[in-house]
């Protein structure tokens, strides 16, 4: 889950729906024919195994609030990292590899030996990816992961920062793009404009969202609809 905490209330997201809309935002980009087809089909699938996870809302007993995708514990997120990574790989080997690449890159430098373990049979699913490749489809590896961390954190601004808000520290001196900032401004509360923009032309991305309270009860479900301006 992504969790947007508000007083006493929390706004949750499910990370497949978020990727989802991270891949909307990839195919706007004025730059998108410049990526491997399958570019696209991973910045899709990149969060597809935490669907079961997503099921059940798991509560963090000692801070009292939802597990986000930032505090779930290793334990179950490892395997269903594999399983997506997995999933991803059976439908299109470069996305799988773009996947590998994006999860194994959360883990450099870590100490806990579970996450050790899982970054460096990751990094040899990637070798093994890599070599079924066509050089420049290999050359292309390090571009397309960056075009899929710029979109996935697009989508994570809109879902981590109250809307007509940018408070969030991850964004606040804007997003990486290939070395250019761009920087997201708020019109409003539900229109979203960035600087220098990226994308081909206005458009709408459109999420659903759960709310539940300190109580752990549910209270509504709902559409969150941001309009990208140009």
């Amino acid at each position: 889950m992504i969790v947007r905490q508000q007083g006493n209330r929390f706004v949750l997201f499910r990370q497949h729906d978020h990727a989802l809309v991270a891949a909307d935002f990839a195919l706007r980009l004025k730059e998108i024919d410049r990526f491997h087809p399958s570019a696209v089909f991973a910045i899709a699938m990149h969060d597809v195994g935490w669907r079961p996870l997503d099921r059940e809302l798991l509560w963090n007993e000692e801070e009292d609030k939802p597990y986000s995708f930032m505090d779930y514990p290793l334990e179950p997120k490892l395997p269903a990292y594999k399983a997506g990574i997995e999933r991803v790989e059976a439908e299109d080997p470069y996305a799988g590899c773009l996947c590998s690449m994006h999860y194994a890159s959360f883990f450099e430098g870590v100490s806990d030996p579970a996450a050790i373990r899982f970054r460096e049979e990751e990094l040899t699913r990637q070798e093994r990816l890599k070599a079924g490749m066509k050089p420049e489809e290999r050359d292309g590896l390090e571009r397309a992961l960056h075009l899929l961390k710029f979109c996935d954190y697009l989508s994570l601004f809109i879902c981590l920062n109250e809307p007509g808000r940018n408070t969030f520290p991850w964004f606040r001196e804007g997003l990486d793009y290939f070395g250019r900032k761009l920087l997201p401004f708020w019109e409003g509360t539900r229109r979203l404009r960035l600087s220098p923009n990226p994308f081909r032309q206005p458009f709408t991305v459109t999420i659903p969202y759960q709310v539940v309270n300190a109580a752990r009860e549910p209270e509504e479900e709902g559409q969150l609809s941001i309009d990208v301006v140009c």
